[in-house]
């Protein structure tokens, strides 16, 4: 089995509501994200011949992901009260709201469905809160 990698960075703030720890307030991580490709067999021939897939095809997909996150609050749609977000849209600062709790192991399975929809299939996604914390995310 053949198997390529990229990585992306996001710096993002998140809250777990009703979390029993510390999780529960506002806090940021420098959030990395390391998508994997597999293979079977290399391309057999043209100019990806030799490769799983040519970086150049999940790159640049994988960095618009996170870019989209990058330097945001990400709540969970619903956990904000809407004076909340209207006072942070008043303040100008971005949010991110998003229909899932917005804990590592969701971000992976987000990530691996964007990916999907646009035409790449990873063989997982990893996603690091900290440098040594991570989830994972394959079928």
């Amino acid at each position: 089995m053949y198997t390529i990698s990229c990585e992306a960075h996001f710096d993002a703030a998140h809250f777990l509501k009703g979390h029993g720890g510390k999780c529960a307030n506002i806090h940021g991580h420098r959030w990395k994200v390391r998508a994997y490709v597999s293979a079977e067999e290399l391309i057999p021939v043209g100019e990806s011949r030799g490769m799983v897939m040519d970086f150049g095809g999940i790159k640049p997909r994988l960095k618009k992901i996170a870019d989209c996150l990058d330097h945001k609050l990400i709540a969970e749609d619903g956990t904000l009260l809407p004076e909340t977000a209207a006072a942070l849209k008043h303040e100008g600062f971005a949010a991110a709201v998003l229909p899932f709790r917005p804990t590592a192991e969701n971000f992976a399975k987000y990530i691996y469905d964007e990916l999907s929809a646009d035409g790449i299939k990873p063989s997982k996604v990893r996603v690091y809160e900290s440098e040594d914390t991570y989830a994972e995310y394959s079928e």
